[in-house]
């Protein structure tokens, strides 16, 4: 799919930066080479073409809700971007060996522990899946926060352009205690992704978190 994803990703990013006024200077933070584990809040849509397009040509992977290929176009740009399906609910080990491929060889891994779409743009508590996938694989993780998409479709409707802002944290590497990963342990974890993926938000946007910061 490599030679779809050159010929798609650049037509996205215009047309993206037709409808949104989009703010990614900080987006030069993140690694040009190196495994990397991404976690980013999850609004809609629309940051997944936002930050496959933005950080071309550097390629992500991204793990993506099964459903997702129910939907005709959309199916087609996660096939195209090679995306990682997962059956939300279960312990999809077939995600998770897809999950460790990727970064075993080098390459860059999207997740978004929410695991569903906010809607209104604040935090929803976060799952601890993405631990045991930087537990196993040592990868660096990297918070990255997004806000102002979820006016998308009401600025659209105003023919207005949507403001859309991008806030990148610091690559961290998960410290595994010697008793291993339990599930307080993850939970742990867990909710320290979540706490620096809210403090790269305005403190509207932060949601479950507001009150931990």
């Amino acid at each position: 799919m490599k030679t779809a994803s050159y010929l798609v990703t650049p037509c996205i990013r215009a047309i993206l930066k037709v409808l949104c006024r989009v703010d990614c200077s900080e987006l030069k933070k993140v690694p040009a080479t190196g495994p990397l584990i991404i976690v980013i809040n999850h609004i809609n849509f629309l940051e997944v073409p936002m930050l496959y397009s933005f950080l071309y040509p550097r390629e992500i992977i991204g793990i993506i809700k099964a459903e997702t290929w129910d939907n005709p176009l959309i199916g087609t740009l996660a096939s195209v971007w090679s995306a990682i399906p997962i059956n939300r609910g279960t312990a999809d080990m077939t995600a998770m060996r897809g999950a460790l491929r990727t970064l075993s060889r080098g390459g860059m891994l999207a997740i978004a522990p929410e695991g569903t779409r906010s809607g209104d743009g604040r935090l929803r508590e976060g799952h601890a899946g993405v631990v045991l996938i930087a537990a196993r694989s040592g990868a660096p993780i990297l918070p990255i926060a997004h806000y102002g998409g979820e006016s998308f479709w009401k600025n659209l409707r105003a023919f207005r352009k949507t403001p859309f802002h991008f806030r990148v944290g610091e690559p961290y590497t998960l410290k595994v205690p010697e008793g291993g990963l339990g599930r307080a342990e993850r939970q742990r974890c867990s909710e320290d992704i979540m706490l620096r993926i809210a403090a790269l938000l305005p403190k509207e946007y932060r949601g479950f978190y507001a009150d931990r910061i």
